[in-house]
């Protein structure tokens, strides 16, 4: 059961978060509570659609957080009315329609540059061995759908809804939305029901098909419990939360058998940490993780 969040809790984590870290111009990077770093799409007068500086901050920023001992895990949010529209078509239009090239296949060569930096964007995410909570309201569009799929754990609000939006616009998503959203809700049907009729899904049949865990009344409710979930993460030995999300990505691409190998080959090193005799001792004395101090990975 979750522990029932104040108002005032609230505004007190607000305030921390304006102690801002690094600068981007599409994000907004704060650090609300130890060891959890927040990351907000940050382009609310343009619903949060992904232009140009999107697509490269975005990997500048995640490959930061991936080495910074001082973040355990990740909350990340849209600023303003909603969570993101998708791609800033306007913004990105001569990437595709006006690509560099003196023949087809250097122009194809090209544009498939392009593809596999816009997939660098997310699979960043995935990569990123710290776990990514993210917090979705309202409208989450194409790219958006790319986004949170790349995540670890997926909660949204009552009023939010999602869009595989891009044969709508004439082309096939090609940025992770078809090679993940498979593997999250594991109806195959219901994939391609979304892929092919761009209908929009709502946040009861999101819950019900596993696309998200939790629904909450509104984005207030909704943060607040991110971060509360983040810091009961964070609280645990960064060793084991790390390994644990490194070998789960593994596991998902893998046999059984040959993710067993890897959880075994991870953890004849991993083990030899003073985190496991720390963890046990607080467990024998009926203390919390949050009694202990880890070292930073």
């Amino acid at each position: 059961m979750w522990p029932l969040v104040t108002r005032s809790a609230v505004r007190t984590v607000r305030c921390c978060a304006l102690r801002a870290m690094s600068t981007y111009s599409s994000l907004l990077l704060s650090r609300p509570t130890d060891c959890v770093t927040h990351v907000e799409l940050n382009r609310p007068e343009k619903r949060n659609a992904m232009n140009r500086a999107f697509w490269s901050e975005m990997v500048s920023c995640f490959s930061e957080i991936a080495e910074d001992p001082d973040c355990r895990v990740v909350v990340v949010s849209g600023a303003g009315k909603l969570f993101t529209a998708g791609i800033d078509l306007m913004d990105m239009a001569s990437d595709v329609l006006q690509p560099e090239g003196d023949d087809t296949a250097r122009i194809s060569w090209n544009i498939r540059k392009i593809i596999s930096k816009y997939q660098d964007t997310f699979t960043v995410i995935e990569k990123c061995p710290k776990p990514v909570i993210v917090a979705v309201h309202g409208a989450c569009v194409g790219g958006g759908v790319d986004l949170i799929t790349a995540c670890d754990i997926r909660l949204c609000t009552q009023d939010a809804w999602f869009q595989v939006k891009e044969v709508d616009i004439g082309l096939a998503a090609d940025v992770g939305t078809l090679q993940r959203l498979p593997k999250v809700i594991g109806s195959r049907s219901l994939v391609n029901e979304l892929a092919l009729t761009a209908r929009k899904m709502y946040a009861d049949e999101a819950r019900s098909c596993g696309l998200v865990s939790r629904v909450f009344v509104d984005k207030e409710a909704m943060m607040a419990a991110a971060l509360e979930m983040a810091a009961e993460i964070a609280a645990r030995s960064p060793v084991a939360v790390q390994g644990t999300k490194v070998n789960l990505v593994y596991s998902r691409d893998h046999s059984v058998q040959e993710g067993l190998d890897y959880m075994a080959a991870w953890n004849m090193s991993m083990l030899q940490t003073q985190d496991v005799m720390k963890s046990a001792q607080a467990s024998m004395e009926k203390k919390g993780p949050q009694s202990i101090t880890f070292s930073k990975l």
